[in-house]
């Protein structure tokens, strides 16, 4: 198909508008880059040279044509873009709100990276391969790109995972560093102090640390990502998308909200929540979208104990965090919450009875919307968040809570991503369902997802890892408060 056909003549009554290049100025604008993330240059920059991934053959190897239409300019949408532009589509990116907008899930302002999957049964290998790849390949990224938006996206902090004693989530991930040779440390808590001694582990047993972990500025990652894909071809367009008509197992097209109808050869959805809402029949009981909550605790004036980089990204049970990152020193992140006292003659079953209560009293369907939802973070998480820092970093006990953010996380049935073909349509693809994790994987499974569209499979064991599930959730449960780890 040619440039000239992509958006083809409608029947009478549909709308359709040419969408031309746009210029310097707007693609500055409309990808969200502030003036201190100004490109230095408005020429093509040289694609470089990228980590290998397993099951994933080099852009050379796979490359294509046609115009590709992606659905969802977040992580997963702009990274996949980007690579497909690289391996020679012609590329059209739709985005409802922006990339890197508040109600994404890539829009919070940091993410860890890390390849720590003990916890996955199933997806833990791969995880951890394409974890270690996606690590290289973000810091090849702020490599090739920090001097030029004059700022740093990866910080490697470390990781430092703290257990009171091991566990099988720490076996199993020693297990998977050592098949995958990662860098890696067995200490205990007295090692722990000694090293950072901000954290308070006199009853630590076992943490396992991740030296080369680190963390990276999500929102303007997600940005700069859009950004130097639309320098290097690819058309933003900001608009709500609905899916097509499907005729004779082919999507016709996607409709903007103005009424444009957008065609190309093949369309991905990378739409992260927001595919439970475009694909019910196929997602609404295979896929939840949980709520997660993160603080920002203000640090104190003087003490650079907790700033990168003299503190790495911790991993406690229930709760993860890292410290304030330069240049904007946004605090200290913590995501998660220790449960209040249990009241004298308690129970556990009459407490669990009684968070039960609470949270069938509170649960709202408007809060199972990405469109609608309330980020706002009650003061009991913020109090459970307290309660971890007192008891684990002390001297932030009375530390001013300085920010809290709130996002939609995607989880399917399967705990594994979903990177396939609708349904029943041959030439659309649904690729998301990160998993709370997804953000870290941009850099790789973009490239994935772009090899597969255009027609080279791979590893067969990849593609039925990320088949559509076929089961479903016994009971739909409204969203809760799933752990980031």
């Amino acid at each position: 198909m040619t440039d000239e056909q992509a958006l083809t003549a409608p029947p009478v009554g549909e709308r359709v508008a040419e969408m031309d290049p746009i210029d310097r100025r707007d693609f500055l604008r409309v990808a969200g880059v502030g003036a201190g993330a100004i490109l230095a240059t408005g020429c093509a920059t040289a694609t470089p040279a990228v980590a290998p991934a397993r099951g994933i053959a080099p852009a050379r190897l796979s490359r294509g044509s046609g115009h590709i239409v992606v659905i969802g300019g977040g992580a997963w949408g702009g990274w996949t873009s980007l690579n497909l532009r690289r391996r020679g589509a012609r590329v059209t990116l739709i985005e409802a709100y922006g990339p890197g907008n508040s109600k994404a899930s890539s829009g919070d302002e940091t993410r860890g990276i890390r390849s720590s999957y003990g916890d996955r049964a199933t997806a833990g290998e791969l995880w951890t391969s394409w974890a270690r790849t996606a690590l290289q390949r973000w810091s090849d990224f702020d490599d090739e790109y920090a001097q030029e938006f004059r700022t740093r996206f990866f910080h490697r902090t470390g990781d430092v995972i703290c257990r009171e004693k091991e566990e099988p989530f720490v076996t199993r991930t020693l297990e998977l560093w050592k098949a995958n040779g990662v860098p890696h440390e067995v200490i205990d808590g007295a090692e722990v102090m000694k090293r950072w001694p901000a954290i308070d582990a006199r009853d630590i047993g076992i943490a396992i640390t991740e030296p080369d972990a680190g963390v990276v500025r999500a929102r303007a990652a997600t940005q700069a990502v859009a950004a130097i894909a639309q320098r290097e071809g690819v058309q933003l367009v900001i608009s709500r998308a609905r899916p097509g008509p499907v005729v004779n197992g082919e999507m016709q097209g996607v409709v903007l909200e103005d009424g444009t109808i957008v065609r190309g050869d093949s369309y991905v959805f990378t739409c992260g929540p927001w595919l439970r809402k475009l694909f019910p029949a196929h997602l609404e009981n295979r896929m939840r979208i949980p709520l997660g909550y993160v603080c920002y605790f203000g640090v104190p004036e003087g003490d650079r104990h907790f700033t990168f980089p003299n503190m790495p990204s911790y991993n406690f049970p229930g709760v993860t965090g890292w410290p304030a990152l330069p240049v904007d020193l946004k605090g200290f992140r913590v995501r998660g919450a220790i449960a209040p006292p249990r009241p004298p003659g308690a129970t556990d079953e009459a407490q669990q009875a009684a968070a039960r209560a609470s949270d069938a009293s509170t649960i709202d369907l408007a809060q199972t919307d990405p469109d609608t939802s309330s980020r706002w973070m009650n003061q009991t998480r913020v109090d459970g968040s307290r309660r971890f820092v007192q008891a684990r970093f002390p001297k932030l006990a009375e530390a001013p809570l300085v920010e809290t953010r709130a996002c939609h996380y995607e989880s399917s049935i399967n705990r594994d991503f979903i990177i396939d073909h609708l349904p029943e349509v041959s030439n659309a693809w649904v690729a998301g369902v990160g998993q709370a994790e997804g953000f870290k994987f941009g850099p790789v499974v973009g490239d994935y997802i772009a090899q597969r569209v255009l027609g080279h499979a791979g590893d067969p064991a990849l593609v039925k890892a990320f088949q559509f599930p076929t089961a479903e959730y016994e009971v739909p449960k409204e969203p809760g408060d799933d752990n980031e780890a």
